[in-house]
């Protein structure tokens, strides 16, 4: 069974960056893709951003050219770089790793989350 542990949440003010990080229990780069969602109250998990197993970077078009999304493939750790935030970009991000065909799915897994809350 597969551990993800979210760290770097946190509340800047419109404008500003956060960086996000993701520790996988083993290596799974290889066989995983891997990537964010996020989720506001009321409101279903959103996708953010997925890095696949073969190296192509995949953005929602409402972060597309903000954030980015990398890897540290010896220490097992993916980022999620988020620059020029907006109050919109509020919500609980989560990380998550998944085969490709059960991208986004409860068969993945799923980090526990952690508040991003972007507010002047």
């Amino acid at each position: 069974q597969v551990r993800l542990v979210e760290s770097g949440g946190g509340q800047v003010q419109p404008g500003e960056s956060l960086r996000l990080s993701c520790a996988a229990s083993e290596n799974i780069f290889s066989t995983h893709d891997i990537g964010w969602y996020r989720q506001t109250p009321g409101k279903q998990r959103e996708f953010v951003a997925r890095f696949t197993r073969g190296g192509s970077g995949i953005y929602a078009d409402a972060v597309r050219g903000r954030f980015a999304i990398s890897r540290h493939n010896f220490m097992s750790t993916f980022y999620l770089q988020m620059n020029r935030l907006q109050s919109e970009d509020t919500a609980v991000y989560f990380c998550h790793a998944a085969y490709d065909a059960d991208w986004g799915s409860e068969r993945g897994y799923w980090g526990q989350g952690t508040q991003v809350t972007v507010s002047s």
